[in-house]
Order: structure tokens, then sequence, then C-alpha cells
């Protein structure tokens, strides 16, 4: 039972874990550090669980983690993406091989950028003033959402 369960049930909990983020993103503009933090945690789980090797493919996730989190740290140094954000994509980068990683990056900033277009728009319809928060956890949710679904779709067939 171990890794072949734990290769079915990793993605299902990072999956809930996404979801929640995303709508606590979109409710109150934050996304708890233990949701960060568990998916970071779980990473090496998964990692065991599909049979990466300690070198050079932990290794490489690791390396491919801190490289995202440093330039989403840059985001967030210019008020670009709340730190909860850049934590967020940091901890699901331990998950993605780098291909996958790329594709959840581009599907990210098209759903990030939309979900901006409507919050620009509605700011400016109801006359509020300021600048809209966006909430991007909520594409950064729905970006890992995406690219979970392939690898486990395809499982099936």
């Amino acid at each position: 039972m171990g890794w072949i369960f734990l290769s079915w049930a990793l993605p299902v909990m990072l999956g809930l874990l996404l979801l929640s983020a995303g709508i606590e993103d979109a409710r109150v503009r934050e996304i708890a550090n233990w949701k960060n933090a568990t998916i970071a945690l779980l990473a090496p789980l998964w990692w065991l669980a599909i049979g990466i090797a300690p070198w050079p493919g932990m290794i490489i996730q690791l390396g491919v983690a801190l490289v995202v989190l440093a330039l989403f740290c840059v985001a967030f140094h210019f008020g670009q993406m709340g730190g909860g954000d850049v934590k967020l994509i940091a901890a699901l980068a331990l998950w993605m091989p780098v291909l996958a990683l790329i594709q959840l990056i581009l599907v990210m900033s098209v759903v990030g950028g939309l979900i901006t277009l409507l919050m620009v728009i509605d700011h400016r319809l109801s006359k509020r003033s300021g600048n809209p928060e966006i909430p991007y956890g909520v594409a950064i949710a729905i970006a890992g959402l995406f690219a979970l679904h392939e690898p486990l779709l395809n499982h099936f067939v």
C-alpha cells in the first residue's frame, strides 16, 4: 500500500489545500501560513512516492523552488504580490517538474491577468478610491489544479 497509496493521496491533499488557499485568498486576501507550509512539507513525500532520486532529482526540485521564491520575492518587494502568494507558488514549485512549472506559471499569468482586469473594472465601476487588492492566490490555485489534472487524469487512460 505505502508509496502507491501516497502517489494518489498526496495529489488529492495538494488539490484540497490549493482549493482552500484560493477560496481563502478570494475571501480575506490572505493565505494561512500553515497551508503553504503543509504544501511544502508534503513535497518530499511526493518525491519519494513517485521515485525521484535524491541526486540530482530532489536537489533540482529544491533549486528550482528557490529560484521561483527569489523571483517572486522581487514581485513582493515591489508590492505586486502578497507574501502568501509568494510562499504558495514557491511551495507549489516543489511539486512540479520544470516543464509543468513553466506551464503552471503561464496559466497563472493568464488567469491572474483576467482576475486583475475584472477587479479593476469592478473597482472603477463602483467608483472606489485607491487600488484594488488582487487575490493572486486564486490564480495560483487554479493554475496548480490545472497542472495537477493532466498527470492524474492520464493515469487512468
